[in-house]
């Protein structure tokens, strides 16, 4: 409960902060004790999909004292800070079917396959994605809804459909059922 605890809250304050200083001085990491991939992903500021094709991982498995590449070469030294305007780097951008969905349903944990605590933290942007789409920890811009972290799965949610997190269900709702722009960010 404590590894998840404090995984939730490390990720948690990364979204909530949008931590402007990266914490990748070199290009590897040396995994600990409670790591995840999303967690090593968040801190040095890529996307998990990206972490796995940079050490050929086919699992989201990782094991202590394992050394990863974090960072690519070009970009150690002058790793930029996402700007969150239009200088964003889009990796792909997609149309899909997006509705909404809140933490306050009869039945809803309120915690996402990924461990974020949506009653905790109700500001987060999280959207639920099929991860053979968009995998889990991208970082995504939605139309008319803003940047988020693709951070729960759902088993309706299945090829180009989402669901985003409103933190009550006046405002998901509001959203209902629309098609939308996406944009997939590195």
């Amino acid at each position: 409960m404590r590894k998840i605890l404090g995984t939730l809250i490390i990720t948690i304050a990364l979204l909530v902060s949008g931590a402007s200083t990266s914490l990748a001085a070199s290009s590897t990491y040396t995994v600990q004790k409670g790591d995840t991939l999303y967690k090593i992903a968040k801190i040095h500021k890529v996307s998990v999909s990206t972490l796995k094709s940079w050490n050929h991982l086919k699992s989201n498995n990782i094991k202590p004292k394992q050394k990863l590449k974090v960072s690519s070469k070009a970009t150690t030294a002058k790793k930029k800070t996402p700007s969150r305007s239009t200088e964003d780097n889009v990796v792909k951008e997609i149309i899909v079917n997006a509705s909404a969905f809140t933490a306050s349903c009869n039945g809803c944990s309120g915690v996402t396959s990924t461990g974020i605590n949506l009653k905790r933290n109700p500001g987060v942007k999280v959207i639920a994605v099929d991860p053979k789409v968009i995998p889990l920890g991208t970082k995504v811009y939605v139309e008319g809804y803003g940047y988020a972290v693709a951070g729960d799965t759902g088993s309706a949610i299945k090829g180009n459909k989402i669901d985003v997190f409103f933190p009550t269900k006046s405002e998901a709702y509001k959203w209902g059922r629309k098609s939308v722009k996406i944009k997939i960010l590195d």
